[in-house]
């Protein structure tokens, strides 16, 4: 089984989904530029995600420049044509997209409330009323 990931990112392009041979097999690919925790904007990094199968919709309610968190599954296989070198094509195989802002009472694309926990962060502040002078170590 492989180790999932999460990569944040502005959406740069959204492919259309493709059919592939008789089967119904389907893919969709589109491109997101990273902007998460550490990303230098003066070195922007595109990274290219593909959705399969019934996963293609996902993006069906974005639309280019939002800002998402794609979750995907890291995959690849090897490939050697008769007489050629060995190729191995690595994907990143998208599963679950969201808003970046659907956090704590972010909103989703359609602009409904996902969060639910609307807190003021005040009311965590440790207040000396709750400090032990007895320090057990």
């Amino acid at each position: 089984m492989s180790k999932s990931f999460e990569v944040q990112g502005i959406i740069h392009s959204i492919g259309e989904t493709q059919s592939f041979g008789q089967n119904g097999f389907t893919k969709r690919e589109f491109v997101i530029k990273l902007s998460g925790e550490g990303e230098n904007p003066s070195y922007p990094s595109y990274v290219a995600l593909e959705l399969l199968k019934d996963k293609c919709a996902l993006m069906d309610q974005y639309n280019l420049g939002q800002e998402i968190v794609a979750h995907f599954n890291l995959s690849g296989r090897l490939w050697a044509a008769q007489g050629k070198p060995e190729k191995c094509f690595t994907s990143l195989q998208a599963w679950r997209i969201e808003s970046a802002d659907a956090g704590f009472g972010g909103s989703a694309p359609n602009g409904e409330n996902v969060g639910g926990n609307n807190f003021n962060i005040a009311d965590f502040a440790p207040s000396p009323d709750n400090f032990d002078d007895d320090v057990p170590f």
